[in-house]
């Protein structure tokens, strides 16, 4: 299968912001594929972006504390401190196997959401409807905010990604009080001429819900989105670092959407709607399941999330 090179990719604008990233994994044979390489290890977990019973992403969870739980994000050990935006500040391998790619990671929510809740609450334009600016997130039973895990696990894929030699740009870096809204965060990707985004969420999905998917563009065409540029190279993305996370952190596809592949097809979400490069959403598993938050909550794990959504990143762009 081709890996997205055939994609028609905008010029390269100016980068103004750091790049964003989302993934979702295919159904039969492949969803198969990723059930096999993670069998054996520790339960599935699954993150959501939604709005449909069973999808709470998207939606106010319970009130994160205002202190991280266990193993909250340790800068020095992703690779970056959570001031300013844009790369971490590595020149990158020049002569990594992604020398000349362009990645968008965008770290879901914001800690500073809470705080905000009159401005995340405004709505915006995402082609076929109106959605609120942006949410608070999920957090797990302990009260560590999906937020914090989702800038920790983007600053530990941005180090991996620019060792490897790829510009890389994050939506946010903990750089700003709130936000960025879902358009926003979909025009930072489209204004890098990014070759690949991914935005990394956590579910809170029922407490008995375990496993995690990712979430693929669906078809839309309608106001300012269109996806159908997209839906090819992104589903390819998203097969590729739900294979890869699987393999890495031995969690199994939910086992409460998408059948069992690990992909779920959505047309509900302003960063994918208005994306115009390959982009996907992982939901690295349910916050609000006890097993899945207890690996949250490690910055080992952490880090095995990170690497196993690299390594899809960099199969999709080097294959």
């Amino acid at each position: 299968m081709s890996n997205g090179n055939s994609f028609a990719r905008p010029r390269r604008a100016r980068r103004r912001a750091l790049i964003g990233l989302s993934v979702l994994v295919p159904a039969g044979v492949a969803g198969w594929l990723v059930w096999q390489s993670a069998a054996g290890g520790p339960g599935g977990a699954t993150a959501g972006g939604g709005a449909p019973a069973g999808r709470p992403h998207g939606g106010v969870s319970p009130a994160p504390s205002a202190e991280p739980g266990p193993g909250a994000p340790a800068p020095s050990a992703s690779g970056g401190n959570g001031a300013g935006s844009g790369s971490g500040g590595g020149a990158g391998d020049r002569d990594g196997p992604l020398a000349g790619k362009v990645v968008v990671i965008d770290p879901g929510h914001n800690p500073g959401n809470r705080d905000h809740p009159r401005e995340i609450a405004r709505t915006v334009d995402i082609g076929t409807q109106r959605k609120e600016c942006d949410t608070t997130g999920t957090a797990t039973g302990s009260g560590y905010a999906e937020a914090e895990f989702t800038l920790d696990v983007a600053r530990r894929i941005r180090t991996l990604l620019e060792q490897r030699g790829a510009e890389v740009v994050l939506t946010q870096d903990g750089d700003r009080p709130y936000g960025p809204c879902i358009d926003e965060r979909a025009e930072i990707g489209n204004e890098a001429g990014a070759d690949a985004v991914v935005s990394v969420h956590a579910d809170g999905a029922p407490a008995g819900a375990r496993g995690f998917h990712v979430i693929l563009p669906g078809r839309v065409r309608e106001g300012r989105a269109d996806t159908a540029p997209i839906t090819k190279p992104s589903r390819e993305l998203g097969e590729r670092v739900a294979s890869a996370y699987a393999r890495e952190t031995g969690f199994r596809p939910a086992d409460y959407l998408g059948g069992g592949s690990g992909l779920d097809v959505r047309s509900d979400l302003g960063g994918l709607n208005l994306s115009t490069v390959p982009k996907v959403f992982v939901e690295c598993g349910n916050m609000r399941n006890a097993r899945d938050a207890e690996q949250f909550t490690s910055a080992r794990w952490r880090g095995r999330a990170a690497r196993g959504i690299a390594d899809g990143v960099e199969s999709f762009l080097t294959t």
